[in-house]
């Protein structure tokens, strides 16, 4: 059988069975694409160990041209482990999908995915939070909305993108609980805190409009299209400035603030189960990238027994 058009058929089972985005079509498209390019293979029977053994040498050493890196354009480095463990999870998932439909390949489980390296989490101490919340000062629609912003993604610790695809009437101030819909189309429940609700409600008091989006763009550019919903872009862009108008010397994003709404609640005691549910990850280990947390516990142990007899 034609492997690009099982890769098709792939795809097509990704979008309409398993309910994928089009943007999480489009990756897996790109990755096995990438696979054939390198493998030539037609047929299944052409995906071997061997192959896929020499296609992860392959990706292990390829370059990524970045201006970010060093600064300089034309600088480059290895495509990151998760990077590359993307297009080996691609791969396997189309393997088991020719297993599930009797095609003969090579076994899924043959591929195993390469150690990654510890992540590192950036998130806010409790004075840094207070002062990069507190910069948005005023009484206009955007110090309004910009204060209700952040004290959202703090309390919920929702994805920007999350944020950005809330109606106003998907929002219940009385309970301070809505259902947002995160990675996979998967619902899950998130909890508004006072300052939050208090947020949110002084910024209703300044809207004007009757348009669906929670967060809408300034009002000095109404009238000039239909869409009014605040953009991914423009949330990353706020947050840069008032990190910087608080003071901050650290980069601040949006997912800094997840980090920071994670490390809070764990520091206070909550279970890693609990913290993974809000999140809204779908494997436990992801969200073990708090351990940074737990880790400060064990200095303060270390701090207080280690060396006693010593003193």
């Amino acid at each position: 059988m034609d492997i690009k058009k099982l890769i098709q058929d792939y795809l097509d089972y990704l979008e309409i069975e398993k309910n994928r985005s089009i943007k999480t079509r489009r990756n897996y498209e790109r990755y096995l694409n990438k696979f054939l390019a390198f493998s030539k293979a037609s047929k299944p029977g052409d995906i071997t160990a061997d192959v896929v053994r020499n296609y992860r040498l392959w990706l292990n050493r390829q370059p990524v041209f970045a201006k970010a890196l060093a600064g300089k354009i034309g600088s480059s480095s290895n495509i990151k482990k998760n990077t590359q463990n993307y297009h080996l999870i691609a791969l396997r998932n189309f393997l088991k999908y020719l297993a599930r439909r009797d095609i003969e390949a090579l076994a899924s489980d043959k591929i195993e995915l390469g150690r990654q390296e510890d992540r590192q989490v950036s998130f806010l101490e409790a004075h840094e939070l207070q002062r990069l919340l507190a910069s948005p000062e005023g009484d206009s629609f955007k110090a309004k909305r910009d204060r209700a912003i952040l004290e959202t993604l703090f309390s919920t610790g929702l994805r920007v993108s999350e944020l950005c695809n809330l109606d106003r009437d998907s929002i219940n101030l009385k309970s301070g609980e809505f259902s947002v819909r995160g990675k996979g189309s998967k619902i899950r429940i998130v909890f508004l805190s006072d300052g939050a609700k208090t947020a949110i409600k002084n910024y209703f008091e300044k809207r004007g409009d009757v348009d669906s989006a929670l967060f809408i763009r300034y009002k000095k550019n109404f009238g000039k299209d239909n869409n009014l919903r605040i953009t991914t872009r423009s949330v990353e862009r706020l947050i840069k400035y008032y990190a910087a108008k608080a003071g901050l010397s650290k980069k601040v994003t949006p997912h800094t603030l997840r980090h920071s709404f994670a490390t809070d609640l764990l520091a206070n005691g909550a279970d890693l189960r609990s913290v993974q549910e809000m999140l809204g990850h779908s494997n436990i280990t992801t969200t073990q990238i708090y351990t940074h947390v737990t880790n400060r516990q064990l200095r303060e142990i270390h701090k207080t027994f280690h060396g006693r007899q010593r003193k």
